[in-house]
């Protein structure tokens, strides 16, 4: 799953939301330096990555894409269901996805000062480009794909995998809606309060 699953996720609370954001900024960091409130939530992160990767609809979405992505099948699957959750959003959670970024991006504000600082320097940028409601556009889709092949010398141009979603799109739609309730489900027996902020009744 990529930023805006784990976000939505979340407890909904501001620390619940920077929290489960952090999870991707954190890589490498001594936990004992982030502050308290945030842990939580990047715990949950990283449950939910565990759960993700080892799922076997999780697996069948990868092998729908060319293989000649290699590894990096698992990373256009997490942006290509964050592509599917964002063009549905509104039917899957009861709100617009612009106003649950917002809440987002004021989290983020308001929370600047706790945040690990690899996300407080990525946070200014992610409200100027409204990274959030990028996800449902393919042109937004086709920039935060080229942003991850900037920041690797050894990544392909991930964001040609777009043209893929004409003949993936529909398998992967599948596999995503089957999959989800399964990850609400593994974070609620853990839990979490992961459910809060979704829809119980999607009108899919």
């Amino acid at each position: 799953m990529n930023y805006l699953a784990h976000l939505l996720l979340s407890d909904g609370t501001p620390e619940g939301l920077v929290g489960n954001l952090a999870g991707d900024f954190v890589s490498g960091v001594d936990l004992s330096s982030v502050h308290p409130c945030l842990l939580p939530g990047i715990q949950q992160h990283r449950a939910v990555d565990r759960f993700t990767d080892s799922h076997a609809l999780v697996r069948a979405s990868r092998l729908r894409l060319d293989p000649a992505w290699r590894h990096w099948r698992g990373i256009l699957v997490d942006v290509f269901y964050d592509h599917l959750l964002a063009r549905e959003f509104e039917s899957f959670t009861g709100q617009p996805l612009a106003r649950f970024s917002g809440r987002v991006y004021r989290a983020l504000h308001d929370c600047r000062a706790i945040l690990p600082p690899s996300l407080k320097r990525a946070a200014p940028v992610m409200i100027e480009h409204d990274w959030l409601n990028a996800y449902a556009h393919e042109a937004g889709l086709r920039e935060i794909l080229a942003r991850m092949s900037r920041r690797s010398s050894r990544a392909p141009r991930l964001q040609d995998a777009v043209d893929e979603l004409a003949a993936a799109g529909p398998g992967l739609r599948q596999d995503f809606h089957a999959f989800f309730p399964e990850l609400q489900k593994e974070l609620a027996a853990n839990g979490a309060n992961a459910v809060a902020q979704i829809n119980p009744n999607p009108g899919f």
